[in-house]
């Protein structure tokens, strides 16, 4: 048995003890985009009440380069994507410029335990897009097999363990890409040997793969615009529905055979359609930053759900419901909870798009354009990951936002939108949290004691 005199003389055996003593005690990966259901849900216990004075303690942090993906982690390792750029690359004066800038995309597997890397996979990968920092794109790992979708259109299947390619396609030269203001990033889903991509293309808009192989298995919907938010598979009355939202529409679509099942137009201001669309019961809730809010209703049986209610009138600044720019909202108890245009983090009725509430406090702190946070639950209370770089514990309810605890874990190094932010989704697994920004990818201890 390690002493604490064994700790004191080798601190890295606090670490793995650290590690290996969460492990036993109902430890829980974080595989892809919002959690192991893809629902903004961390289901494991013993995670702290409260930061400590000086902040949950940082275990490990490891330099990366630039991006918005976020981290996943399953089996022992985290897996991240990022972006390099040569020394002499001229950075765009506008954040808007999508001239041609050179640069490698990489995926990266580290050590969970200590943050070393353990392998790299990188690829020549010149950028034409609007926020040119880094790949978007959550990494999705699934037996045995790491899924990353790069902001330029390509698509790979890595060995989880070893990195080594075991397959790959590239979506402009494959189904005619035009690749999007803000490049590829909706966030890849599985089902059973089925992976689901927002692809683009004339007719591949949506398209189902072989995750074994790369084979396509079908293709579906046209637009101008493929948009960017992730597919999502629904279930109305024991039917199953995969929800692809596009630049133009929202669409029901066979997930066996990619066959159109209903279709309801909502064109996107500049393609945004972004945030992931939420399921609640036999509800679908949507949001975005120019046309506001939209609730769909499924009643089993019928052949397309109803307009329960949708913002009137497209605004970024005077809004009526929740105009979101990239965060899911949060939704509990018929309440929505989540980020507005302006930073205006709001709590809204869901039968109705009533909004009983707002505060800045956790977003940009101030009306700030494309202010921002993301929401994840954890038992009775959420943490919330500020653009400013801050990791909020605090609760919310019809009555009001009530901030518990609050630290600084990371800078806000992307200067993009023209104030420094950090707008990558956090993942929490194994009773820490892994967040990174465009310099590091650190890990905290979010164990109670």
């Amino acid at each position: 048995m390690t002493d604490r005199r064994s700790f004191l003389r080798f601190p890295q055996l606090a670490v793995v003890a650290h590690f290996t003593i969460c492990a036993g005690l109902n430890a829980l990966d974080w595989p892809q985009w919002l959690g192991p259901e893809r629902d903004a849900v961390w289901r494991e216990t013993g995670i702290v009440e409260k930061f400590p004075d000086e902040g949950p303690k940082r275990l490990w942090q490891t330099p990366i380069g630039a991006g918005f993906s976020g981290p996943s982690v399953a089996h022992g390792k985290v897996y991240v994507s990022d972006r390099l750029v040569p020394d002499d690359a001229a950075r765009p004066k506008s954040a808007f410029d999508t001239s041609q800038i050179p640069g490698m995309e990489r995926i990266l597997c580290l050590n969970e335990t200590n943050g070393t890397v353990l392998w790299k996979q990188q690829y020549d990968c010149p950028y034409t897009v609007s926020y040119a920092s880094g790949p978007r794109a959550t990494p999705l790992v699934d037996q045995g097999k790491v899924y990353v979708v790069g902001t330029m259109g390509n698509l790979l299947c890595l060995d989880a363990e070893k990195g080594t390619i075991l397959w790959q396609r590239d979506f402009k030269a494959d189904f005619g890409l035009k690749i999007p203001t803000w490049g590829c990033s909706a966030n890849p889903l599985i089902d059973g040997d089925r992976l689901y991509c927002l692809v683009g293309g004339e007719g591949s808009v949506a398209v189902a793969f072989d995750k074994n192989t790369g084979k396509e298995l079908w293709r579906s919907l046209s637009a101008k615009e493929p948009g960017y938010a992730p597919p999502v598979l629904c279930s109305f009355g024991g039917t199953r529905e995969l929800i692809v939202w596009h630049a133009e529409a929202v669409n029901g679509l066979n997930p066996d055979t990619g066959a159109v099942l209903w279709s309801e137009p909502w064109k996107m201001n500049y393609g945004m359609s972004i945030p992931t669309p939420k399921q609640v019961g036999n509800d679908v809730f949507l949001t975005c930053f120019y046309n506001g809010s939209m609730l769909l209703h499924f009643t089993p049986g019928t052949d397309a759900p109803t307009v329960v209610w949708k913002t009137p009138k497209m605004s970024e600044r005077d809004t009526t419901h929740l105009n979101s720019v990239m965060a899911t909202p949060f939704i509990e108890d018929g309440y929505i909870y989540g980020p507005c245009s302006y930073g205006q983090f709001r709590c809204l009725k869901l039968a109705t798009g009533e909004r009983l509430w707002e505060t800045f406090a956790p977003t940009s702190g101030k009306s700030e354009r494309w202010g921002n946070c993301f929401v994840v639950k954890n038992g009775a209370r959420f943490f919330l990951f500020s653009e400013k770089g801050d990791l909020i514990i605090a609760h919310l309810s019809p009555k009001g936002y009530e901030e518990v605890s609050r630290a600084h874990v990371i800078e806000a190094s992307n200067p993009d939108p023209g104030r420094p932010v950090v707008w990558t989704h956090p993942a929490f697994a194994n009773r820490h949290a892994y967040i990174r920004n465009d310099k590091e990818l650190v890990c905290l201890d979010l164990a109670s004691r």
